[in-house]
C-alpha cells in the first residue's frame, strides 16, 4: 500500500476518513454560554479526565490538564467569532496520552443569539500513535507511553496526518508549532513538549527551545561565530540554530563526539 507524506493515500478505502469516522465513537460536551458544562456523553465522560472531578456547571477548561487549557480557550473563542469557522483542533490529553480531535460549535436560540456550545471529539489515538515496544518507557504517572508515527496538522480546515519520517524539522509557535517537510510547512495545534516526549528521540532532537530536527535528514553542521547551525536536506537550504546546552547530546547522537571540527559557514 502506497503512502505520502500527508497519510495513506485515499486508493486504501480501509484508510479513508469516512471508513475511519465509521468505526470511531463521538464524545460529546454541551457547554453554557458562561462556558459551564451541562451535559455529555458516556464516551466523553469514559474518555475525559473527569474520574472524581465531576465536571458539571464548572467551566470547561477546569477538567483538562494546564497545558490543554489555553487551547480550549482559544478554540471557543474561534467559535463565537461570529467571521470564524473554528478549526480542528488536536490536544494531547494524558489519560494517557490520547490525541483528541477536537470541534466546537456555537448553539443559538431561535433569535439567533448565543446559548452556549457543543464541543465534539474523536479519538484518533490508534491512528497516530503506537505503543512504545520498551516496557521502561512510561511517563511520570507510571502509563504507558505511545509514540506518534503520524503528527496531525491542519489546513484550510482539513486535518493532514503528517507521517513522521517525513518530517525534517518542527518549529515551535507559542502554543502551537509548524511541523517542515520537504513539501512545505503545515500548522499543528501540538506543542513541541507535546511532539518532543511522543517522537523517537533515537531519530528526533530537540536542539533549541523552538525546534526538534529528523536527524537523519541533517545534511550539514556549520558555525558562525561560535554558534552550531545544522543545514536541512532539500532544494532551499534551512538552518536551525542549536543552543548551546544541546550541542553535546547532538554531537554524542550523531556518533561524532567533541574531536570533530565544525565545517565553517560558506
Amino acid at each position: 500500500m502506497k503512502t505520502c507524506p500527508y497519510g495513506v493515500e485515499p486508493a486504501a478505502p480501509s484508510s479513508s476518513w469516512l471508513y475511519l469516522l465509521e468505526r470511531f465513537d463521538v464524545g460529546v460536551v454541551h457547554i453554557d454560554r458562561e462556558l459551564r458544562v451541562v451535559g455529555m456523553n458516556d464516551f466523553a465522560r469514559r474518555s475525559l479526565p473527569v474520574q472524581e472531578k465531576l465536571p458539571f456547571g464548572k467551566i470547561v477548561t477546569s477538567f483538562h490538564p494546564e497545558a490543554a487549557r489555553a487551547k480550549l480557550k482559544f478554540l471557543l473563542g474561534q467559535a463565537e467569532c461570529p467571521v470564524n469557522n473554528a478549526p480542528p483542533m488536536a490536544l494531547m490529553i494524558n489519560i494517557p496520552d490520547r490525541v483528541l480531535l477536537i470541534k466546537v460549535s456555537k448553539i443559538g436560540d431561535g433569535q439567533g443569539a448565543l446559548i452556549g456550545y457543543t464541543l465534539v471529539f474523536y479519538d484518533i489515538t490508534e491512528v497516530v500513535a503506537h505503543k512504545v515496544e520498551d516496557g521502561r518507557a512510561r511517563d511520570a504517572e507510571g502509563a504507558e507511553r505511545r509514540r506518534l508515527r503520524k503528527i496531525p496538522t491542519i489546513k484550510q480546515n482539513r486535518v493532514l496526518l503528517v507521517d513522521v519520517p517525513a518530517v525534517q524539522f518542527i518549529r515551535s509557535e507559542g502554543h502551537y508549532t509548524w511541523v517542515h517537510t520537504p513539501q512545505g510547512s503545515q500548522f499543528c495545534n501540538l506543542n513541541i513538549g507535546d511532539l518532543e516526549s511522543r517522537l523517537d528521540p533515537q531519530l528526533f532532537l530537540r536542539v533549541h527551545r523552538s525546534y526538534i530536527v529528523n536527524l537523519s535528514q541533517v545534511d550539514e553542521i556549520v558555525r558562525d561565530d561560535g554558534r552550531m547551525m545544522l543545514r536541512m536536506m532539500g532544494s532551499t537550504p534551512v538552518d536551525i540554530p542549536v543552543s548551546r546546552a544541546s550541542a553535546p547530546h547532538l554531537m554524542e547522537q550523531l556518533g561524532l563526539g567533541d574531536a570533530v571540527p565544525l565545517a565553517p559557514r560558506s
